[in-house]
């Protein structure tokens, strides 16, 4: 990530936390809140197809570059103007606390 230009994080995305409340029923109901919003480059990484319940399914792998900051772990998600990004793991570039690299999986709204 050395010398990285401001200009390649050109996409807007909301870091979101999860928030899970009793529902009475011996389960619990999600509640995403935003956290902070980041300016991001999105590049996508691979994809895989299955089959699940008679249905072709896509996944679309990503990793998402943005600034660093402290508080971001593999439970939160990125949500864009019309796209969801699920973090599965979290990296600070050359250990500097300059970037994050995070490696997220999309999923439809």
């Amino acid at each position: 990530m050395k010398g990285t230009a401001i200009g390649r994080l050109r996409h807007r995305l909301a870091l979101e936390a999860v928030s899970r409340s009793p529902d009475g029923g011996g389960g619990a109901s999600e509640t995403w809140t935003t956290v902070t919003i980041v300016w991001a480059e999105i590049t996508p990484t691979g994809g895989t197809e299955s089959v699940d319940a008679d249905a072709l399914t896509g996944r679309i792998s990503h990793e998402i570059v943005f600034r660093y900051r402290p508080d971001v772990a593999p439970a939160m998600r990125l949500r864009g103007a019309s796209r969801i990004f699920e973090i599965a793991a979290v990296i600070d570039v050359d250990e500097r606390r300059r970037w994050l690299r995070c490696l997220c999986v999309e999923r439809d709204l």
